[in-house]
This record gives structure tokens, C-alpha cells and sequence, in this order.
């Protein structure tokens, strides 16, 4: 689930001014001004001065849900709330000795310009993996499971938190591993694209076409409530659909959209109806079932081959060089 735009919420890290210095701490209240598409993606939080953040999933919960949470339910997170300890947001995660952008061993370009939908306005998003330190990641402290920089459109996942969802066939994660724009690459991050095809199943239907059934489902709610719709949105969620016809299809993902390329454009300045749209969308749904019952793609991913993978990565992070 999404929150919506207009929910309050509490924000569970420091939120911080560009000088660094915390604007409103841990458990302060805000309102979403911003939602993503997705869980991988940050919302926009407003506070009451007008200050604005951008907060992970992961990071705020519901103002509702929030007064029927015991404010300590156990012995660590009382320890991490103590006076005489620091907060997680100012611990080793955030020591001046310790900076986990350092531990990038992977970074890629997605979006517009990785799809080849790109104009002139574009952002350039760059996505990757970080390794943390094995002492850190042991620690009392722990350490997020996503870096991102939302003014440079970047993030990176703590690598165990990408392998999982690349597992569960998110669709970003796995357009990560097949990007055609690799910026840069360490050894340990070569090793796992050399894999990247363990991660590819059947499920890969059931993500993709679940989630684009319940946005379209979700949009014609809102035309019949607001009357608009975001052109975008539609164009990406029939580029979802095509991706997906393609895994299947060839055991690989193809990000750029090639001949697609005009008709999802056409999309998203808004030059066919909705109708026409949501047509294009049901004709790709019956090749998507088709293909589903023709793939040569596995029931689910290779866990075992990905399990190994991330016990040798764990075992690299005691190095003091990034492997």
C-alpha cells in the first residue's frame, strides 16, 4: 500500500537542513505532499514550518497506526531512545569516519533515459547497491537498507535488501541488474550481474501484471472523481507490461523499448484517449497470460544460487577494501 497524498504521519529518522544540522527529529509529525509510484521510490513529507523531506516507506508511519504503537517494544529500541545513547541517525551510520556512500559497489541509470524515453527534460536516475561494513552491519546500530539522494534522483539498497526484492521480481530492482547504462561496477558487483538470470520466474507475471491492473483499476476511479490523469503514469505501466511480455518471452530484460518507443510517447503527451490506452493495455494483458504459459522461465528464482552469493558478499565485507 501507498499512503496517500494529505496523510499524517510520523517520520521515524532526523530529517536534516543542507548545513546537515537536524531540521525536525525522530518522531516528529508531517503531512505527504509527495507520493512515488512505488515502495522503492521516497515521499515528500511537509512539517508545520514548511520544511520539506523526502522519507522512505520504511521510515513513517501512519499517525493513526502511530498512537496504538507502544513507544518501546523492546529492549533495543528502548536502549537506542536512552539519553546516554546515541539515536540511530546519529550513530555509526552518520560517524564522520563511516560514510556508506563509499561502500557503493554498483551503479546504474534507470528511467527515461535507461527506457530510451528521455527528451530533453529529463532527470537522470541512478540506482545501485551498497556493501556496509561487516562491523557496522553486525552493530548494535545496524544500517538503512536504502541511501538516497532525492535532489540527484539516487539510491542505492543495502545489498541483502536488493537481492530480495530482485527475488520477488520487483520491476526497478530488476531493471537495475539489466540496465544499459552501468556507470560503475567493483568486482563482487560483476559477479552478480554474471548471475542476474537466477532471479528471473514466473513471478515476474504476477508482479507486473498485478500491479498494473490495480493502477489502471485505480485510475479510472480517479477520472471519474478528479476528471485527469497522469499521462506518464499510463505510458509506464504499459511499458511494465511489454517488459514483462519480454521476460518471459526471452529469459532476459530488455529495458530499452525500441519500436515501442513513438506509441508509449504518443501516451504520454496525452495524444490518445484513455479508451485507447486502456485497450493497448488488455491486448498486451492476453500476450502477457500467453506468454506465461509458454515461458521456459522457472516457477521461482534460484534462492540458492542468490543465497550463496550474499554469504560471499557478507564474508568480502570484513575486507577493509571494497571488494
Amino acid at each position: 500500500m501507498i499512503f496517500s497524498i494529505g496523510t499524517q504521519v510520523v517520520v521515524q529518522k532526523d530529517t536534516y537542513l543542507p548545513n546537515r544540522r537536524v531540521a525536525h527529529p525522530a518522531g516528529s509529525v508531517g503531512v505527504i505532499v509527495r507520493s512515488p509510484l512505488d515502495r522503492t521510490h521516497s515521499y515528500r513529507v511537509r512539517f508545520n514550518d514548511g520544511f520539506e523531506a523526502a522519507v522512505h516507506h520504511d521510515q513513517l508511519v501512519r499517525l493513526s497506526e502511530f498512537k496504538r504503537i507502544p513507544l518501546a517494544t523492546d529492549s533495543v529500541k528502548e536502549a537506542s531512545t536512552a539519553p546516554n545513547l546515541p539515536s540511530q541517525e546519529n550513530s555509526l551510520t552518520h560517524s564522520p569516519t563511516i560514510n556508506l556512500h563509499d561502500r557503493i559497489i554498483y551503479r546504474c541509470v534507470i528511467g527515461s533515459r535507461a527506457y530510451g524515453l528521455e527528451d530533453d527534460n529529463s532527470d537522470t536516475d541512478r540506482r545501485g547497491i551498497y556493501l556496509p561494513p561487516a562491523d557496522l552491519h553486525w552493530s548494535l546500530y545496524g544500517v538503512p537498507e536504502q541511501l538516497e539522494n532525492d535532489e540527484a534522483q539516487e539510491a542505492y539498497w543495502e545489498i541483502q535488501k536488493f537481492i530480495v526484492l530482485a527475488l520477488k521480481a520487483n520491476p526497478n530492482v530488476l531493471e537495475c541488474l539489466y540496465s544499459p547504462i552501468v556507470e560503475f561496477a567493483t568486482p563482487l558487483a560483476e559477479e552478480l550481474l554474471s548471475i542476474r538470470e537466477a532471479f528471473l520466474s514466473k513471478l515476474v507475471f504476477q508482479t507486473y501484471s498485478g500491479y498494473v491492473a490495480s493502477q489502471f483499476k485505480k485510475m479510472q476511479t480517479d477520472i471519474r472523481n478528479q476528471g485527469r490523469i497522469k499521462w506518464k503514469h499510463v505510458m509506464h505501466l504499459i511499458r511494465l507490461l511489454l517488459s514483462g511480455i519480454d521476460v518471459l518471452r526471452q529469459g532476459s530484460v530488455t529495458v530499452d523499448v525500441g519500436t515501442a518507443r513513438d506509441q508509449l510517447l504518443a501516451i504520454k503527451r496525452g495524444d490518445v484517449t484513455f479508451s485507447e490506452a486502456d485497450a493497448w493495455r488488455r491486448n498486451l494483458q492476453v500476450e502477457f497470460e500467453q506468454a506465461f504459459k509458454q515461458t521456459a522461465l522457472p516457477d521461482r528464482p534460484d534462492y540458492e544460487r542468490a543465497n550463496a552469493f550474499l554469504i560471499r558478499a557478507r564474508k568480502l565485507a570484513l575486507q577493509k577494501d571494497l571488494p
